[in-house]
């Protein structure tokens, strides 16, 4: 078989993209219990959690699409240790003085490793054989071995989806396109407690030919299988 023909072209800004699923992953990111569903860490800060809920079932659907495509399928959990010698001040200072993380929050200690919160939502448990990538920092490749993980499966393209899209999503397609990858954002499997964060974030994804990489429809992706 030719090379080409295992390839996949969908519709895409700022223009085509191409990949083959051979090197392809999809990383679905930090889709967790604190931050998605009512209750949690999120909407005890005051946020609309609805916002995020609303990228759940469209990153189903995609999630089902690569496994039936048979990707490499990456579940990424913004969580710290225990002691938070993971987490600098410069990180834990922020938010609420009376909510941060390792606090007692609504479902246990916030954005701990092990804890009911930092655990993924029902909807997107990951299954076996696909990879739990704890991160203790916004980019999914700071302080974690997803960057080997890629290059020994022979990884050159990412299909990204999660939560949020201007803050742990696009700063994972910062460093995927720094370290050569080519990235494309699946646009409705993909949320921001504030959506004009997310319209802004996708324009900036794709401005000046894409220079951080592509944004896709989901519809865009060919049929399982």
């Amino acid at each position: 078989m030719n090379p080409a023909d295992k390839m996949i072209e969908i519709t895409a800004r700022p223009g085509p993209y191409r990949f083959d699923p051979i090197h392809t992953a999809l990383v679905l990111i930090d889709m967790q219990r604190d931050f998605i569903e009512p209750g949690g860490f999120g909407e005890a800060l005051g946020n609309d959690v609805s916002h995020l809920r609303a990228a759940v079932e469209p990153a189903q659907r995609l999630l089902a699409w690569a496994r039936a495509r048979g990707l490499r399928i990456v579940h990424t959990k913004e969580c710290h240790r225990p002691d938070l010698t993971d987490c600098p001040p410069a990180k834990r200072n922020r938010g609420l003085p009376s909510l941060r993380i390792g606090d007692a929050g609504p479902m246990g200690r916030i954005l701990i490793d092990g804890e009911p919160g930092s655990d993924f939502i029902a909807e997107l448990t990951p299954a076996p054989g696909e990879v739990i990538l704890p991160k203790p920092g916004k980019g999914a490749f700071h302080g974690t071995a997803l960057g080997e993980m890629l290059r020994a499966w022979g990884i050159s393209h990412l299909i990204v989806a999660g939560v949020t899209t201007e803050v742990c999503v696009q700063t994972t397609m910062r460093e995927a396109n720094d370290r050569g990858y080519d990235c494309v954002l699946i646009e409705e499997a993909t949320a921001s407690y504030f959506p004009q964060f997310k319209a802004a974030t996708i324009e900036m994804i794709v401005a000046q030919g894409g220079i951080v990489g592509w944004s896709a429809s989901l519809d865009s992706l060919p049929p399982e299988g």
